[in-house]
């Protein structure tokens, strides 16, 4: 797995309820488990459910009991960390400082143990963009939706924030978001466009200039639920 995910300035937290958020340790390597980003402690720990861990970005497979026939799939880096979405069948998975290659690893876990859903949405691309290797990232992530189309008769790509950070992380993003909208309508892949909906609202985002503020969380979650509410 990519070893420059361990300096990523997302933040790592766990979520209650339908969010699984994986918590910023790494333990001796345990087969079976949902594991996210090793990082430096920030000394409180959040936790309320223990976790095991095996190695970074190791596939998440000890999903909880899920009806492979009505849920639906959330899955992302830290973005979506505080994403909730009504319909009682999604389930949220978030992996902090996740790039497109960490997301595929854990989806192919979950499509070797047979796992179905409705619909599959994938946010990534924040965390690709600091490699500076645009078609490399566009490789990557067409690799994710190609994978997630076997679990799923409807993909979609939550497409990235337009951030708070250097001019070129912002152009990267833009690109990004601008080539992966025309690629899902030519390959028949939903796609969310987020930059149209937080441009222009720094209120959406935390002083990090990255993650989603509350009102921001809000909205990226009522983007998702209308996308899933929706014929792709």
């Amino acid at each position: 797995m990519n070893a420059e995910a361990s300096d990523t300035v997302l933040d790592a937290i766990s979520l209650e309820n339908s969010v699984h958020c994986s918590v910023p340790a790494v333990e001796p390597a345990q087969q079976g488990t949902w594991v996210t980003v090793r990082r430096p402690s920030r000394g409180k720990h959040h936790s309320s459910v223990p976790l095991r861990t095996s190695n970074r970005f190791s596939p998440l497979s000890d999903a909880p009991t899920e009806n492979p026939v009505e849920s639906a799939l959330v899955i992302g880096d830290s973005i979506t960390r505080n994403v909730k979405i009504e319909t009682p069948a999604t389930i949220v998975r978030c992996l902090p400082g996740a790039r497109a290659p960490d997301i595929k690893a854990n989806l192919k876990v979950l499509a070797n143990a047979n796992r179905k859903y409705s619909k599959i949405i994938i946010h990534v691309g924040t965390n690709d963009v600091r490699l500076r290797q645009s078609e490399i990232t566009k490789i990557n992530i067409k690799e994710v939706c190609e994978l997630a189309s076997t679990m799923s008769g409807e993909v979609i790509c939550s497409g990235p924030l337009p951030v708070r950070r250097s001019d070129e992380i912002v152009s990267r993003l833009s690109s990004l978001n601008g080539w992966r909208s025309k690629w899902c309508l030519q390959n028949n892949i939903g796609f969310i466009d987020n930059w149209k909906s937080f441009w222009g609202r720094p209120d959406l985002l935390k002083r990090d200039g990255i993650h989603p503020s509350r009102d921001g969380a809000a909205l990226l979650s009522s983007n998702m639920a209308h996308s899933l509410r929706t014929k792709t």
